[in-house]
């Protein structure tokens, strides 16, 4: 007869961990429904008051996590591998089979060979290999062909008058650049940005999305080993590492996906404040504030990401008066870091180029591609504003709305009226340049129109959109 003690024994070495009383009886918030994608900062700080830094909350499926709001603490989780560790197969979750490869948060948690799930000597090998080659690339070609998508994007809308911007314009840059980047067909563009943007959701398609973003980057890099060019991709390939064709294909999506989402972001919150913050105005116009201090304004404000899943504890600990126990995942809470008056005392006060934020996250996990980023949206801002430079809100601000996700806070629609005007010749849009007399292009868009009377709108000559792009083009 089995001993009642000795089985009980076996049960509990068998047996997950009773839940943190914390995350139980309605003690955690849901990081997802209506609360959270409504009002994400006014969640934040409802935890903030009831919990301090750190608050125990429930992810899709009623997953337990700690949401990191402390500025102090997410720099402690993002500091301390040894506690806090990228390596999401030490998610109790994870162990006990409750995240399944048909979970909403699977595309984004699943353990996979890339930089962001490892720590230590194998983070250095494969974010190397990262940093090398974005270090190849040419800053001022980015900014070339920038400016050419920039230009294609406005040649579709210029002669309506009105445009859409977040749909017409900020989605579409930063995979129109990243496919370049990458080496890949444009013709792939519209539908990645479908896909990427519905894999950072966590939607029920989340999963479909990315065996599809999968299958385009498994054939870029066949196609790479065929025929290698001057691209991020062959230079994955070919660097010293040594790495796998998996690793590769695994570092194209961390690279496109990220890059595609910050960016997309920053376009569309940055033109929302230019049309909509009157103290921006009035200190740009006044020359006060720089175009890279009014973006590193708006990563501290409205970063791209809010939040990031994840760190996973590696031990039992003490955090914000918090116990974590092993196993346990932490959600880094970036725009609440941001606001958290430890760091902003007052948070009316603008930030001068200030880069302390924790948009790009922080520690060994920095995001790599953020002056990139950075690049694409102050070139793509400054083409935009030639070509419109009397752009204004077509709606009222309070009319504007924004759709969240456990990661990401994004303008559903960002409706603009200008000067319509048809679309001018390649050579008119390209402009003279110290380069321009060697520079062949292809036509910026092969069914442009006529090129326009080449004499400048009188608005332009005295609205403050001149000061903007004269800071703009200093970026």
């Amino acid at each position: 007869m089995t001993n009642p003690a000795e089985h009980s024994r076996t049960d509990s070495l068998t047996a997950p961990p009773p839940q943190c009383p914390a995350h139980s009886a309605g003690g955690a918030a849901r990081l997802y429904g209506t609360e959270a994608e409504d009002d994400p900062y006014g969640l934040y700080e409802r935890l903030r008051a009831e919990h301090g830094p750190v608050a125990p909350v429930l992810l899709h499926g009623d997953l337990p996590a700690w949401l990191i709001l402390g500025y102090r603490e997410n720099l402690d989780v993002t500091r301390t591998p040894s506690r806090f560790s990228r390596d999401s197969r030490l998610w109790r979750a994870m162990q006990e089979g409750k995240l399944t490869p048909e979970h909403p948060l699977a595309p984004i948690s699943t353990w996979q060979p890339v930089c962001v799930f490892a720590d230590g000597p194998q983070h250095e090998r494969w974010r190397g290999a990262v940093n090398d080659s974005i270090a190849r690339f040419d800053k001022r070609g980015i900014r070339r062909h920038v400016t050419q998508c920039a230009n294609q994007l406005v040649d579709r809308f210029c002669a309506s008058g009105r445009a859409e911007l977040v749909h017409q314009f900020a989605e579409h840059l930063p995979m129109m650049a990243m496919t370049q980047l990458l080496g890949m067909p444009e013709e792939y563009s519209p539908r990645l940005v479908n896909a990427a943007r519905d894999m950072i959701k966590g939607t029920e398609t989340a999963v479909a999305s990315n065996e599809y973003v999968q299958e385009i980057l498994r054939k870029l890099v066949a196609r790479k080993h065929a025929q290698p060019g001057a691209d991020f991709t062959t230079w994955l390939i070919e660097h010293p590492s040594g790495l796998s064709d998996d690793e590769v294909q695994q570092h194209l999506r961390l690279v496109l996906i990220a890059a595609f989402e910050t960016t997309a972001n920053l376009i569309a919150n940055t033109l929302k404040m230019v049309l909509t913050d009157v103290r921006f105005r009035a200190s740009l116009a006044g020359g006060h504030m720089t175009l890279p201090d009014a973006v590193e304004q708006v990563l501290w404000d409205e970063p791209p990401f809010i939040t990031i899943l994840g760190r996973w504890a590696t031990q039992d600990t003490e955090l914000g008066g918090q116990q974590i126990k092993a196993g346990d995942a932490l959600v880094l809470g970036l725009a609440a870091a941001n606001m958290d008056t430890v760091v902003r005392p007052d948070l009316d006060v603008p930030i001068h180029g200030n880069r302390a934020h924790l948009a790009f996250s922080g520690g060994a996990h920095e995001c790599p591609g953020q002056d990139v980023g950075r690049a694409i949206a102050g070139t793509g801002i400054d083409a935009l504003l030639l070509r419109l430079p009397d752009l204004t809100l077509a709606v009222e601000e309070s009319e504007l709305e924004y759709r969240s996700s456990l990661m990401s806070r994004h303008l559903t629609s960002l409706p603009v009226k200008f000067t319509a005007h048809q679309a001018p010749l390649p050579e008119l849009m390209m402009g003279p340049g110290p380069d321009s007399s060697s520079h062949t292009t292809s036509p910026v868009h092969p069914m442009a129109a006529p090129a326009p009377s080449t004499q400048v709108p009188a608005a332009v000559s005295t609205s403050w959109w001149r000061s903007f792009r004269n800071w703009l083009r200093r970026w």
